[in-house]
């Protein structure tokens, strides 16, 4: 044997690793029903834990009852979390099979923690949806299924838990697969396994059930090593929203970001969005060595072969199909905040890496969980799910959910609180509709992006270096006289007056003043595409 053997093993031990497909998957349900139980038995049968998580878990098990192990203590690791005994936030798991390997996320199952599964939706490949024998088919079953939907997750489990606690009644199972059927096929869910188990003891988790003769499927690890699993790269073609311009030195200018759909090679035609300018990728660079080839999920920086102003927000993009331009939408929103929804209240829509300040201009109408029939609201409360118009003060370049869940998602954030508000998955453009009367403060201000302001300033030199700073950040900016400064402040544009008595001799003081005064945008926060 030479000593270059062990290495050489272990290297194709990496490669065969690195080869396995990976399924992104959650569990979800409603609260009590044996979520993080389910994953602690999946990674305890399927040994994916190590021997202290088993003794800490056994620990905290005795601190809480005299029972046996409690499993749901391998992904419940908060405190308070422990002390509850409930799920709050996403927990995920990394673990590995012969066959494949998996990201699984814990979600919670209490209504008021919906806004966290749906962030561990957001990814996922599979819901594992978990109902409990005893109970049925609850709302918060039929809300985090219709999320999932909203989603776009392809596939599901419906693992019908707590089994052993209804004597491993067949008639049971039965009755919920004919009720939940009904509901999950309104969603239009073709892909759905229904699986009979108990999670506390294991049955038809990683191992089979001599309980349950009656039933003749695969096991729930079984059905999970052999699902199929859709592409991540959408129909759309390749799209990579630009987080940030790299410049390392004078030499280097490349676009870093995380690719979201696609793929993409040195020398593919490109097209750059807003701009429409047009380009081929010289090289993809990464931390370890350039790349032949980079596909949907890797973070990357792109060089191109020609020097393109390229800023945050914009939008490379390749293929057949063009990103939609799109300033008024109608989306599909899930409100998450305890402030409900209020049509009039600016909101900041954060889509990829571009932030634009948008209002909710109509609420079409809110889905009731129950019988998913439509009903006309003025307002969405928390957890509520509905179908909304949103208009943006600036176009944002998307595509639908249904074609590529990554360009088609947003989130609502509050502008007072910086919350998360919404999750949002957009359907269609909506054309712009003709305005009438006059042009008021708000569109002015949604228009150019920052309020109207005078800066009067000391010499022309220092006025036009004022305007080109303010002109070079999006700034509506002119340098006037004074008797026409307050008409252009009036009309939400920026007035640079040159004033004799003026002191300031710096025109990055004077821009600084202006962010102080809340009239401009801090430029840190210029790079989120919403202006100034």
């Amino acid at each position: 044997m030479t000593a270059v053997e062990p290495r050489t093993a272990f290297e194709r031990f990496l490669a065969a690793e690195q080869e396995k497909d990976l399924l992104r998957m959650l569990t979800c349900g409603s609260v009590d029903d044996g979520k993080s139980t389910l994953i602690g038995r999946l990674l305890y049968d399927s040994r994916n834990v190590f021997e202290d998580q088993v003794q800490a878990a056994a620990k905290a098990s005795r601190n809480r009852t005299a029972g046996a192990l409690d499993l749901s203590l391998l992904t419940d690791g908060l405190r308070a979390e422990r002390e509850q005994g409930i799920t709050i936030d996403v927990a995920y798991r990394y673990f590995a099979t012969a066959r494949r390997k998996f990201i699984i996320a814990d979600t919670p199952g209490h209504e008021q923690y919906t806004r966290n599964m749906a962030t561990g939706a957001s990814t996922a490949d599979l819901a594992i949806l978990l109902i409990d024998a005893r109970q049925g088919v609850l709302p918060q079953s039929r809300r985090h299924a219709y999320i999932c939907s909203l989603l776009g997750i392809p596939r599901y489990v419906v693992a019908v838990n707590k089994m052993d606690l209804v004597d491993f009644d067949r008639a049971v199972f039965d009755r919920i697969q004919l009720e939940f059927s009904e509901f999950l096929d309104g969603l239009g869910a073709r892909n759905v396994y229904f699986l009979p188990m108990s999670a506390l003891s294991g049955d038809n988790v990683v191992h089979g059930s001599a309980r349950m003769p009656w039933f003749s499927g695969p096991n729930l690890l079984e059905h999970l090593e052999t699902v199929e699993i859709e592409s991540r790269a959408a129909a759309t073609g390749f799209r990579m929203p630009i987080q940030r311009v790299v410049r390392p030195d004078p030499d280097f200018r490349g676009y870093a970001g995380q690719i979201a759909s696609g793929v993409v090679e040195p020398g593919d035609a490109v097209t750059v969005l807003p701009s429409g300018l047009r380009s081929r990728v010289k090289r993809i660079v990464t931390y370890d060595g350039d790349l032949e080839r980079a596909a949907a999920g890797q973070a990357v920086t792109v060089v191109l072969e020609d020097q393109l102003d390229i800023s945050r927000g914009d939008l490379l993009y390749s293929g057949s199909v063009i990103p939609q331009l799109a300033q008024r939408f109608e989306a599909q929103i899930v409100w998450m905040d305890s402030r409900p929804l209020d049509p009039g209240r600016r909101y900041i829509l954060k889509h990829t890496t571009r932030s634009v300040p948008a209002e909710i201009a109509a609420i079409r109408h809110r889905v009731n969980i129950e019988t998913l029939a439509q009903e006309s609201v003025s307002t969405l409360e928390m957890n509520a799910i509905g179908v909304v118009e949103i208009a943006a003060a600036k176009p944002v370049f998307c595509d639908s959910y249904s074609s590529n869940r990554a360009t088609g998602a947003f989130i609502v954030i509050d502008p007072e609180t910086n919350a998360t508000s919404g999750a949002g998955m957009l359907l269609r453009a909506v054309a712009e509709t003709k305005r009438t009367g006059p042009v008021t403060a708000a569109e002015r201000m949604a228009r150019w992006g920052h309020r109207g302001a005078i800066v009067p300033v000391g010499d022309r030199a220092l006025a036009l270096a004022v305007e080109r700073k303010l002109f070079d950040r999006g700034c509506a900016v002119a340098i006037v006289e004074p008797d026409a400064a307050e008409t252009l402040q009036r009309a939400g544009m920026i007035a640079v007056v040159i004033d004799r008595a003026a002191t300031e001799t710096d025109a990055s003081r004077v821009i600084r003043a202006l962010e102080r005064a809340d009239a401009v945008r801090p430029a840190d926060r210029l790079t989120q595409g919403g202006g100034i």
